[in-house]
Parts: structure tokens; sequence; C-alpha cells
């Protein structure tokens, strides 16, 4: 765990100063706007399918381990999947990108529009190299190799360094698009040369036994979760549209700390815990029950103080990250204003988190697809009362809502199933 906060510590700063050159250059601007609609769909995808399918991947495979089944098997029956998601989803989405764009990005310039498109196609390769990487990537965690998995994470934001460095001039506003398929490409390639060394690819006659026809069974429900999950994010960047041009780069900006305090915990413990979970809950449930809770608690307490901490440093954080050339202190009080809302919900998001990974490990799926859709109503009703009264501002209230709601939700249900043990 220490070895992977570390690492992502170090990659997330390296992040940091990406977004300084980003704003440096585009400011609040339709640029930026631009690209965050055109990484949407891509990005839905991934997260969705495919992490959806890595995630069942890992427990499942782990006891195809651990009772000796045929790990070849097992692995092409996962690769076959993700390629047929991957291929799939972006031939749907190629053809359906007008209609998206018609109901998320309607009443803007035909300029905006055209740049939203081109970005997409540039951006929509990287639904199948996220795919076969994320499966290789699993790999690497359940041999123990975090450190690999991990320090792939610096590769895409070197690239797209280097890209705005290099070639802002040659490439203009598709920069950040290209720049986004080259990183993707060089992470796919480092990953890869790592699995093969350490030959833990291994692919054979594709069949169906009874862990891959569990992990199957378990897809619907966990894609449920993980698509209305993410409907909460469409929504709200459809709410951020309709608002002031700069608004979708505000709110991007602004959830790029509380993100990054995430990210830290959720990568050093989540990646860790989940095949950790999975060995426990084959070996002593209610232990792994009991570290769950002893994990929860010492999580929640230590990110709440540095929460506090940042919400008190905000204004000066956003002055120092990002106030340069086009980005301007009006800018500022924004984007932190923003920031200290998104802020608030920190500690019960990353509490959701590993407890998803905890319920995930068990099987226990259909429940989290019943709290995502509980999530989505929420949002969309706090989104649209908010939204009238404070604007922008309201959306990050609305965000940071649900999640605290969400939070109790998941801990009220995981702790019932632990007193049914008794």
């Amino acid at each position: 765990m220490i070895i992977v906060a570390v690492i992502t510590f170090l990659v997330k700063g390296l992040a940091f100063y990406k977004e300084t050159i980003i704003a440096g250059t585009f400011g609040l601007n339709e640029v930026i706007d631009a690209f965050i609609i055109a990484s949407l769909i891509p990005t839905l995808i991934n997260s969705v399918f495919i992490s959806s399918l890595n995630n069942l991947f890992i427990p499942n495979y782990i006891t195809e381990l651990k009772n000796h089944g045929n790990k070849s098997s097992f692995q092409s029956v996962v690769f076959l999947m993700v390629i047929g998601i991957s291929v799939i989803s972006m031939i749907i989405s190629y053809f359906s990108i007008d209609i998206f764009l018609d109901f998320i990005y309607k009443n803007n310039p035909d300029a905006n529009y055209q740049l939203v498109k081109d970005q997409f196609y540039v951006l929509l390769p990287c639904v199948f190299i996220w795919g076969i990487g994320s499966v290789l990537s699993g790999l690497l965690e359940i041999d123990n190799r975090f450190l690999i998995s991990t320090v792939v994470g610096f590769l895409p934001i070197v690239t797209m360094i280097l890209f705005l460095f290099y070639l802002t001039d040659t490439l203009g506003s598709m920069v950040l698009a290209y720049g986004a398929l080259a990183g993707s490409i060089v992470s796919f390639l480092f990953i890869l040369i790592f699995v093969l060394k350490y030959n833990i690819f291994s692919l054979g006659k594709p069949i169906l036994n009874a862990n891959s026809r569990l992990m199957i069974q378990q897809l619907p429900p966990k894609i449920s979760s993980g698509f209305l999950s993410e409907m909460n994010i469409i929504v709200d960047k459809f709410f951020a549209g309709q608002l002031v041009v700069g608004s979708l780069a505000a709110l991007d900006y602004a959830n790029r700390l509380p993100a990054f305090g995430v990210a830290i915990v959720i990568m050093s413990l989540g990646n860790v815990l989940l095949p950790h979970f999975s060995r426990l809950v084959n070996e002593d449930l209610k232990s792994a029950y009991q570290y769950l809770f002893k994990i929860l608690k010492l999580v929640f307490i230590g990110v709440l103080v540095a929460v506090l901490i940042g919400v008190f440093l905000s204004d000066w954080i956003v002055e120092l990250w990002l106030e340069r050339d086009q980005f301007t202190h009006e800018d500022t009080i924004k984007v932190s204003a923003i920031q200290q809302i998104l802020f608030l919900n920190v500690p019960f998001y990353l509490c959701t988190l590993i407890t998803v990974k905890f319920l995930t490990s068990i099987n226990k799926n259909s429940f989290m697809a019943w709290i995502s859709l509980a999530n989505l109503a929420i949002n969309i009703i706090l989104n649209t009362i908010l939204i009238k009264y404070y604007g922008v501002y309201g959306l990050a209230l609305s965000t940071s809502l649900v999640f605290i709601i969400s939070s109790c939700f998941y801990f009220g249900y995981t702790y019932k199933q632990y007193k049914k043990l008794d």
C-alpha cells in the first residue's frame, strides 16, 4: 500500500503540473469544454463496461488459481469478452455521437460542436487500448506487481506534457486529444512488455467453468451499477453545459484536488484491497468484514482531517496552481469556491469506493445497481433544484450530497450483511 501510495502521489503531482500548463494555455474557454465533452463517451465505456469486467475478473481469477483451475482458459474468456465489449461499444459510439451531442451539448456554436466531434474521433480508439490494458494491469496486480501497474500512470501524463510543450502550435485545439491517444498507446506497450517478461500472460482454449460463469452472471448487475453511477457524471455535465461557457472547465478543475486525494487513497488501498479482500473472503468471511470496518474507520478519520485543511487553504492552492496567463484571479475565486464544496464529499466517497471493492469480492453486485439507480434519481432532483439558485455551485453541492447519502446506504447494507453472519 505504501509503495502504491507514494507512486500515486508522485503521478498525481505531475498531473497537477500538466493541468497548470493546460490552464495557462487555454484558460476557461471552449477548447477545454469541448475536450471534456469529447472524452465523456470513451471514459463512460471504460468506467462502466471495462472496469466492471476487470473488477469481477480479479476476485474470480484468484479463486480459479486457488482451486488450481485452468488459468489460460480463464484469461482467454476474459480477453474475448473485453475485446467484444470494446469493439461493439466503439461502433455504437461512432454512429450515435450526433445524437449524444444534440442531447448534452445543444445550443452551442457549430464550430464548438465540430471541435467536440473531431476530438472524439481521435479519442475513440483509446477504448480498445484501455480495455486490453486494464486486463493486463489486473494480471500484474494479481501477481503482486503493484509497482509496475502504478508507475505506468506517469506515461500518459508525460506524453501529454510533451505534446503541450512541442506540438501545441502544430496541432492547435486538437493537441489534448492527440496527446491522450499517444499516452494511451505508450502506457499499453509498457504494461505489455512487463506482462510478457514475467510470463503471466497465458492464453488457451476458452472454456466456461463455475468461476467464469459466476463472473459472467455478476457482470449485468455490475455494469448496471457502473452505468448508473457514471450517468451522474453525464447528468452533471449536461446541466453544466447549459450554463455559461467555462462552467464545465471550472467544475473539472475544481474536482482535480478532491479527486487527487481520492486517487491517492483508492489506488494505494483499493487496488491492493480487492485481491486482498478476495483472498480473505475465501479463508474467513467474518474476519474479512472486521478488516473492512477497521480500514473504513482509519480512512474516514484521516481523510476528514485532510479535507478540513484543504477547505481552509483552497484559495491559496488554486491561485498557486492555476492563476497565470489566460487563467485570471476571477477564475481562481470561482474554482476555489466549487472546490471547497466538493471537498466535503471526499471522506464519504472514499469509504464508498472501499466498500464497493469488498462487496465486489463477495459478489454482492445487485445491491450496488439499486443504490446507483437511487443516486441517479437523487442527483437529478438536487441538480434541478440547486442549479436554479446557485448555478454551477449548486451542481457541486448536489454532487457532495449524493456521495454522502450513498455512503450511508452502502455502510448500512454492509453492516447488515455482517450481522447476518451471527
